[in-house]
């Protein structure tokens, strides 16, 4: 079965830098897109950024471009979001997101989400 395992958040001060990973098995990562979403309290799930299959093109929401960087890593079935000059509008946990075709449908896939929290 599909399972993404997200990790690599923490607590860290505006100004600071984290990199979450995102471990994925049980589909053919090599060729499909993925995505980093997150969702802050009290607010809907968001899209952060979004990668293609090979890593040639990435999309990025304009709240995070020039700061947050996403890439991947075929031969290790990960994907990253480095994160850098964190603000504190940037606190919420953090879900990696994988779209796969099953037969004739395609299907939705998170992970169990990492918490990122800047603070001072």
């Amino acid at each position: 079965q599909v399972q993404l395992v997200e990790s690599g958040g923490g607590l860290v001060q505006p100004g600071g830098s984290l990199r979450l990973s995102c471990a994925a098995s049980g589909f053919t990562f090599g060729t499909y897109s993925m995505s980093w979403y997150r969702q802050a309290p009290e607010k809907e799930r968001e899209l952060v950024a979004s990668i293609t299959a090979a890593g040639g093109s990435t999309n990025y929401a304009d709240a995070v471009k020039g700061r947050f960087t996403i890439s991947r890593d075929n031969t290790k079935n990960t994907v990253y979001l480095q994160m850098n000059s964190l603000k504190a509008e940037d606190t919420a946990v953090y879900y990696c997101n994988a779209k796969v075709l099953r037969g004739p449908s395609w299907y939705y896939f998170w992970g169990q989400g990492t918490q990122v929290t800047v603070s001072s």
